[in-house]
Parts: structure tokens; C-alpha cells; sequence
């Protein structure tokens, strides 16, 4: 057998399609906000590929590059700037933050509706909650392109090797809400092949290059990589995931990397960002709604 790849691309440009769409119904253009700390090179290279995305499809952008001694509360001062501009309507952080900056009080500031990382408490509480929200972009980016790609979650088991905040218990809350049996494998799971070897769809995201071996994976099983590792070479570094290439000869379906979810993340961030323009307007008609006698 050799695994049909399931290249994120194409699934990011029908997610980007669907946000342009909707765009077209928006009354305002809605406007992208990305702050960033510090000169970190993959920071730094991520803040721009996201605002040249954000441009290419409509929206409005603007990056906030701050200095690296930037302290905690002048963040936090400009989180509630833009928390109070209307024309405000996506606010991003990008991670990670200096040492002598905390995270959680800074995802905490960010107003609800304008979290399009889907970090904030309120987003995480609906997402468990199956209310409306504002999604992790990576989780929602796999969840997208398996729909892209014709694959149903619903009554298949599905087991998770990974559980940050940032993927694995997120994914865990969307495919649950699929309709998936879902298992969550971790550090501590013993024999963790017996476990990922009953898994229909196998997601890894532990950041640790080529852990998943093809004989921890089920004949036809669907297979998502959601780490990125970077390894050196005589030559140059380069980037592999948490799945060894050889699971494609055992698996059904798999995603490559790089090339894989990566797309999805971007793509899933502006969706969000227009999903946030589209809550704030009816939040505010609402208000109207609520305040006319």
C-alpha cells in the first residue's frame, strides 16, 4: 500500500476561497492586528507570511513590531487599545514572548471576539462547549482539510499523540464534536503503540521527529502530522515531522512535511479573522438591538 498524500495546499485555497466569499457580505473590511516581540527569525518570518496572506485575500494588516524589552504592561496597553477600536477586528500575539513576559495574562486581555488564535479562555470554553467562537487555527486547519479531502470523523476512533493547548486538546474538543471516539496519548501513555495502532485517524503533534513508526499504525489508517522538527544535515537543515516516511507504505492516507497542515494554520487564521469581523457586527446589532426603546 502506499498512502494517498494529503497536501495541504489545496485544502488551505478552498478554506481561503470560502473566506473571500464571505468577505463580499461584510459591510467593513476586516482588519488583522499581529504583534510581535523581538527579532526572532522564525517569528519574524511567520508575522510577515501571515501579513502578506491577510493582503493577498482583502484584508487589512498591520504589524506591530515591538521591541524585545517591551514590557508586560505596555502589551497589555496596546491589547486594550485595540480591543476599543472598531475597526479592530482580529488581534494576534505572536508566540512565544519574551521571558519577562507572562502569556496567560496577555491571551486573557485580548477581547473574545477578536481572538483569532482561539486561545483565549472564553474561545477554549465554547470550543468545549460546542457554542459559537473562535477556533485554534492549527486543530481547525486539520479538521478543514479532511473535509477538503472527503474524509468523516464520525464513529471512527480517533487517538491523538500530543496535549498542549496549542493542537492536541483542541483537536481532541473538534473531533469529539465530529462524532469521533477520541483518545488522547501522551509522555506518559505506556505502550503507546497498542494505543495508536486502534486509531482509524492518527494525529501527531509531540515535536519529535519520526516517533511514529509503521508499526505503531493500523493497516489503512488515516494518517495527519502536525509536527515540524528541524534536523541538521552535512549540508543544510531540514524539516521533517513526528511521523517516519515509511508509515505511508501502512497508511491509508497521510500528510507530508513540510507541505501538509502548515498551509492550513495561515488559511485557518484569516478565516478566523473574518469569522471575528462577522461576530463583532452582529455583537454590535445586537447592542443596538437591545438599546432602541
Amino acid at each position: 500500500m502506499s498512502a494517498r498524500e494529503l497536501r495541504g495546499g489545496p485544502a488551505a485555497d478552498a478554506l481561503l476561497a470560502d473566506a473571500r466569499t464571505r468577505l463580499s457580505d461584510l459591510s467593513a473590511t476586516p482588519h488583522l492586528h499581529v504583534i510581535r516581540l523581538g527579532e526572532d527569525p522564525a517569528s519574524v518570518s511567520y508575522v510577515r507570511l501571515k501579513d502578506k496572506k491577510a493582503r493577498e485575500i482583502g484584508l487589512h494588516s498591520t504589524v506591530h513590531a515591538l521591541g524585545e524589552e517591551t514590557s508586560e504592561e505596555a502589551l497589555l496597553e496596546l491589547i486594550g487599545t485595540l480591543n476599543h477600536d472598531e475597526h479592530a477586528h482580529g488581534i494576534l500575539v505572536q508566540l512565544p514572548l519574551p521571558r519577562h513576559v507572562s502569556t496567560e495574562p496577555v491571551i486573557a486581555a485580548i477581547d473574545p471576539f477578536k481572538d483569532v488564535d482561539g486561545f483565549h479562555p472564553s474561545n477554549v470554553g465554547s470550543l468545549w462547549s460546542g457554542l459559537p467562537g473562535l477556533p485554534p487555527c492549527t486543530p481547525a486547519g486539520v479538521m478543514a482539510m479532511l473535509a477538503h479531502y472527503g474524509i468523516s470523523a464520525a464513529g471512527r476512533r480517533a487517538v491523538i499523540v500530543g496535549r498542549s493547548n496549542i493542537v492536541g486538546k483542541p483537536l481532541a474538543a473538534l473531533l469529539l464534536r465530529a462524532d469521533a471516539t477520541v483518545t488522547i496519548a501522551h509522555s506518559r501513555t505506556p505502550d503507546l503503540a497498542q494505543v495508536t495502532r486502534q486509531a482509524d485517524l492518527l494525529f501527531a503533534a509531540v515535536g519529535r521527529a519520526g516517533l511514529i513508526t509503521p508499526e505503531m499504525v493500523q493497516e489503512g489508517a488515516v494518517v495527519v502530522d502536525v509536527g515540524i522538527n528541524r534536523v541538521r544535515g552535512p549540508e543544510r537543515d531540514r524539516l521533517v515531522g513526528d511521523v517516519h516516511p515509511d508509515v505511508a507504505t501502512v497508511a491509508s492516507a497521510m500528510t507530508p512535511v513540510p507541505g501538509g497542515v502548515g498551509p492550513l494554520t495561515v488559511a485557518q487564521l484569516l478565516a478566523n479573522t473574518v469569522r471575528a469581523a462577522e461576530l463583532q457586527h452582529y455583537q454590535r446589532h445586537a447592542a443596538l438591538r437591545q438599546a432602541t426603546p
